[in-house]
């Protein structure tokens, strides 16, 4: 029986009844030891550029919760902390490559994280999520339950990449190569930023936000087909539009909201497009 198969099967039992499979650790930790090397991810893309979910993986996961039991995790009398005995850090070794800099950071176990991978303190990365080669994790930053990050990121300080869980069927937040993601942006409710993208500081996304392109005179909004999706190049700064009520006009309200500015050339990396854009 295939790993996938066996996780479906404990995923049907009652969490109560789970401790009196006799396997289930062996098949646990095979789980865990895949998400770990990244041969399994909660979304992986196709050839045609498309995402798909892999609801099984999303089910390993929370049978890990189901079955796990509150332990001790304590290094010492100063650094205490109590998780479930199925989810500690995650086993890394300088053989791994990846920098970890003293102050507070931690690594779910679940998480696959490439080499080259830089996370400054304090930071998290929780289980599930798949931070490929020479992404940058910056202070404060959090990268959520199956959220999947490209090569080459840059996640600033205090940026929130939201994690997905349940539903089962909602979409992960999911960020391709060569992104910049600038201080204090927030992403949630299964965004997809396309290559070479741009978020200044400050911007938000979720499933209900529409973007503004004032480039192509569009507006960019998510579907029950489609999530909300950034552009490859786009570069995205926080903006501002009136609300048109009488009360709103009368107070001169407005809300935040996402506005495209330009679009990254060849020419142009990250932070040249983004100062273009602003000016």
């Amino acid at each position: 029986m295939t790993l996938q198969a066996r996780i479906e099967e404990l995923f049907e039992i009652p969490a109560q009844e789970l401790h009196y499979v006799r396997d289930i650790m062996t098949v646990l930790s095979e789980f865990t030891l895949a998400l770990n090397s990244g041969s399994i991810r909660a979304a992986e893309p196709g050839s045609d550029g498309q995402w798909r979910v892999n609801l099984w993986v999303k089910h390993g996961i929370l049978v890990l919760f189901r079955h796990g039991r509150l332990e001790d995790m304590s290094v010492n009398s100063v650094f205490s902390f109590f998780d479930k005995d199925t989810l500690p850090t995650k086993p890394l070794t300088i053989e791994n490559n990846v920098r970890i800099v003293p102050g507070g950071s931690a690594i779910r176990s679940g998480a696959y994280v490439g080499h080259g991978v830089i996370c400054m303190p304090p930071m998290y990365i929780n289980i599930g999520a798949y931070v490929d080669e020479g992404t940058m994790i910056d202070s404060h930053a959090l990268v959520g339950t199956c959220a999947q990050i490209g090569r080459k990121v840059h996640i600033s300080a205090a940026a929130q990449i939201g994690g997905v869980l349940e539903p089962i069927g909602a979409r992960p937040v999911i960020v391709e190569d060569d992104v910049m993601i600038g201080g204090n942006c927030g992403v949630y409710e299964g965004v997809l930023i396309r290559k070479r993208a741009v978020l200044g500081s400050g911007v938000i996304l979720n499933a209900s936000t529409p973007i503004f392109d004032i480039v192509n005179n569009t507006i960019i909004r998510s579907s029950a087909e489609k999530p909300l999706e950034v552009p490859e190049n786009a570069v995205v700064v926080a903006g501002a539009r009136s609300i048109d009520t009488p009360f709103a006009r009368e107070h001169g309200l407005s809300v935040s909201t996402p506005i495209i500015v330009k679009y990254r050339d060849d020419k142009t990396d990250a932070r040249t497009a983004l100062e273009q854009g602003l000016r």
